[in-house]
């Protein structure tokens, strides 16, 4: 007992008297275990006097990020760890830890070192100098620039800063920067509007505002990752599109509907491949058609699970378990679509309409039914003790 006081006396009388932070940097992670002590060392070195505090939101990392981050925050009072199990997704994660946080302004920036740690204290003194509402951390204006990228990337990176242009304007040169700087208020005050899907938080934040925001810039050069993997992928920049026609569209389609929607597309295109394709073999139409609509199921249950709700994937027998019900979800949506279709055709007595509003119907209810049945709950994930 003796030794455990000591312990904690010791602890105390290292522990240094925190201020409250005056800028609360949000960091979402996903396989970053190697970054993170590094980049508090260099947050520490770069803010130098201002208070901070840091908040790693991990989504659930196999690499264990969460457990590096509560081994530093031992030695490290300013460093705290928001693991989030069964959710995925940087626009989530950020959201939750600016709720947490409890600093004037917020800062994102990614765990990499692809964002210049460096200018911080730069972005907030230009943020309190100029009562700004936020103040972006650029590639794009003088001084600034995109680094060793190639030019198929910078393309790319060129034609998505256009598209996103469309909603917020020239309010600033980098609406897709990840590399930001926020007021709290202007955080709080927009929340219950941010789309909370893809990656883009900033564009997000921006097109949801209901009054103009005074933005500033600081420029700095995009460097090359140190450590990890890139998370950019096609699904990346599938959820960047489906953001521009939700904030298009003022949220009436919103981006999961979109992508399960073209699931369903494509999933009719494989029945009707399946179909014409066992015709070929001499398959009567009933027998072809119960095994066109089985594998459409199971493909659209797969593709599903794989993009559209992959932050709430599901493995093992979960799979299974999600498949069957997922079958028997798409069974009632059918008779739903039917259903409808009925009632319309007798109101309006146009066929191609009928089928359109019933096939409307049978894709939300489709779309509710999975949401909130096949993949609701998060799944447990079992590590073995961090050494």
């Amino acid at each position: 007992m003796g030794d455990v006081m000591s312990l904690i006396e010791g602890k105390r009388a290292r522990k240094v008297r925190l201020a409250a932070p005056d800028i609360s940097i949000v960091i979402p992670t996903y396989n970053e275990r190697s970054n993170i002590k590094p980049l508090v060392d260099a947050v520490s070195d770069a803010l130098g006097d201002i208070p901070w505090e840091m908040i790693v939101v991990d989504d659930d990392s196999p690499d264990q990020t969460f457990s590096e981050v509560s081994m530093l925050a031992r030695e490290e009072p300013r460093l705290r760890c928001l693991r989030r199990v069964g959710r995925r997704g940087l626009a989530s994660a950020v959201i939750e830890g600016a709720l947490v946080a409890n600093g004037a302004v917020i800062a994102v920036m990614d765990a990499d070192f692809q964002h210049d740690e460096r200018i911080l204290r730069p972005m907030f003194e230009k943020l309190i100098a100029t009562n700004a509402d936020i103040v972006v951390g650029t590639r794009y204006a003088e001084g600034g620039g995109i680094g060793e990228w190639d030019a198929t990337r910078a393309r790319m990176s060129d034609f998505a800063t256009r598209m996103a242009c469309m909603l917020v304007g020239n309010q600033t040169s980098d609406p897709m920067s990840g590399f930001f700087m926020v007021r709290r208020e202007v955080f709080a005050s927009e929340v219950y509007d941010l789309s909370q899907q893809g990656y883009k938080i900033l564009l997000d934040i921006i097109s949801s505002s209901h009054v103009p925001l005074k933005i500033e810039e600081v420029p700095y050069v995009f460097r090359t990752r140190q450590a990890g993997e890139s998370k950019i992928n096609v699904m990346v920049l599938a959820e960047f599109l489906f953001l521009i026609i939700e904030k298009l569209t003022h949220g009436l389609i919103p981006p999961r509907f979109a992508l399960f929607s073209i699931v369903g597309g494509i999933g009719l295109a494989v029945h009707l491949t399946v179909l014409n394709s066992l015709k070929l073999f001499g398959f009567d139409f009933l027998a072809a058609q119960i095994i066109a609509i089985g594998v459409a199921m199971v493909s659209n249950f797969i593709m599903n699970n794989e993009f559209t709700y992959r932050d709430r994937r599901l493995t093992g027998l979960a799979f299974v378990a999600g498949l069957i019900l997922f079958c028997l979800v798409c069974s009632f949506g059918a008779l739903a679509n039917v259903g409808v279709a009925e009632i319309a055709i007798k109101q309006v007595n146009n066929w191609s309409f009928a089928g359109l509003v019933g096939a409307i119907m049978g894709a939300v209810f489709n779309f509710s039914a999975a949401t909130s049945l096949v993949w609701r709950r998060p799944r447990k994930r079992i590590f073995a003790a961090a050494k």
